[in-house]
């Protein structure tokens, strides 16, 4: 059996932990930097390319141990970013055909490329599949969240790690088509942007090539279905979900299928406001979480629930669940992950070019310029987050001026610490209290205040129970 070089060991070895490493942490930009070595990363790895192929290292198969894993690891890296940029061709293609799976025409050749570099016919379908995965994971979660503040970092590193798992080769290996088990449930105020998270997970499935018809087996696009439970009434909430049989109710003069019907086995259905859900609709949407079956009103037949389940709600579940309106059953077989999506007063608090961010962007989609003059309200906390913003800024380009919420909004808590720190006023147990209050509003839970501050559950909610004192005047929040 052959052996690698050392130097050259060295350097796939590097390759390999970027190529499954989260692209959304910092260890990732890191990785790539050492494997550039001051040089245009492009250049780099095309030397090192260029090295192996004069040694004759072009197929993994006639090494062994850690040298081939190493080469496997390689060339897959290398067949991504060959065909990186036709797969994001194939995205802008796909999402301009909509439910239409488009044709694959760069396939035959990636096949090629894959069996030269020793791979099976059936890896080579897998693993492009995978790779393409990846890339859509990338495109949806890099394009639909954008912010560089600390905490849409955080959320960008929990989506992908959400997709793939904190570990990739994990992932390809056991679970690429496992995690239809794996539940999601997504918290934040309403107005940040769930429902652009949820999409980004719907539309990064693993979906299988069709070899025979040259194309994924499903456009990402049919892969995700979002129902917005606060829309419908009790009566209607069973049929929206479950669908129902002619003849069930007056008004059912034909078969209709519901959300769980309409899922792809590829992709996952989205309940927003699950929140608002009556407990007995909760038991029912229970046991298709736990048997993945479930029957629309009017039928005995069981119909087979295939996707992924990702939920979401602004409402306080710790104070649902105390009062029985949200049934901890329920809670924990839908928690697999909790991500919670952190509302634009923390993004611009961590980071004041995250406003103007967001405006350019705004700006490009509405008008194809991000150019424009248009001047916000300073200070204000955005009570309605992004979704305010977008709003704002197209009453701007309609009347000139936003003067932002006629509501009362309370102070911000942000602020109100800031302002206590910077007098001097606040002594370490209410500056904890804050802290944790503060903590609470973003992420909802109190499991998720313990986890940041490294406290446990009944410290916070101690904590949480205390007043906050604003700045040393007397005053409380």
């Amino acid at each position: 059996m052959k052996a690698l070089e050392p130097a050259d060991r060295e350097f796939l070895g590097l390759v390999a932990r970027a190529a499954f490493s989260n692209p959304f942490t910092d260890e990732y930009e890191q990785l790539l930097a050492q494997i550039a070595g001051g040089a245009p990363l492009a250049d780099r790895w095309n030397e090192q390319l260029h090295r192996l192929a004069a040694a004759g290292v072009t197929d993994f198969r006639p090494f062994s141990g850690e040298d081939r894993d190493l080469l496997r690891y390689a060339f897959l890296y290398e067949i991504y970013h060959r065909y990186m940029t036709a797969f994001d061709e194939l995205i802008a293609e796909q999402i301009a055909a909509g439910e239409r799976s488009v044709p694959v025409p760069f396939a035959n050749k990636a096949f090629a490329l894959f069996s030269r570099r020793g791979f099976t016919a059936e890896e080579a379908r897998r693993y492009f599949a995978i790779l393409f995965q990846i890339r859509r994971a990338y495109y949806f979660i890099d394009r639909s969240l954008i912010g560089r503040s600390a905490c849409m970092k955080e959320l960008r590193r929990r989506l992908w790690n959400n997709v793939f798992t904190y570990d990739i080769r994990r992932y390809e290996s056991h679970l690429w088509n496992r995690l239809e088990d794996f539940s999601t449930l997504l918290l934040g105020e309403t107005g940040t942007g769930k429902g652009t998270a949820a999409a980004a997970i719907g539309r990064s499935g693993f979906i299988p090539f069709d070899v025979k018809k040259g194309c994924f087996a499903e456009s990402f696009m049919r892969s995700f279905v979002a129902l917005n439970l606060s829309q419908f009434p009790e009566t209607l909430i069973e049929s929206e979900l479950f669908g129902h049989r002619k003849g069930a109710f007056t008004g059912a003069v034909e078969d209709h299928p519901g959300a769980l019907a309409r899922c792809s086995p590829y992709g996952a259905i989205f309940l927003d406001e699950i929140g608002d859900l009556s407990v007995p609709v909760q038991i029912k949407l229970l046991q298709v979480l736990q048997e993945r079956t479930f029957t629309p009103v009017g039928s005995h037949e069981k119909l087979r629930f295939r996707g992924r389940v990702i939920a979401a709600t602004n409402k306080p579940l710790d104070q649902l669940r105390a009062t029985g309106q949200f049934r901890d059953d329920f809670y924990y077989r839908l928690c697999s992950d909790i991500i919670t999506v952190p509302p634009l007063r923390q993004r611009i608090w961590e980071d004041r070019r995250e406003l103007d961010d967001l405006l350019a962007s705004i700006l490009q989609r509405l008008t194809g310029t991000a150019a424009l003059p248009v001047e916000l309200p300073v200070d204000y906390p955005w009570p309605g987050n992004v979704r305010e913003l977008e709003q704002a800024i197209r009453r701007i380009l309609l009347t000139r001026e936003y003067r932002g919420d006629l509501r009362v909004v309370a102070p911000d808590l942000c602020a109100q610490l800031q302002a206590g720190v910077a007098a001097g006023t606040l002594d370490a147990d209410a500056l904890l209290a804050g802290y944790c209050r503060l903590l609470y509003e973003w992420h909802g839970t109190y499991e998720e205040v313990a986890r940041r501050t490294n406290l446990d559950r009944r410290t916070v909610k101690a904590y949480l129970e205390k007043k906050f004192p604003i700045g040393g005047h007397g005053e409380t929040a």
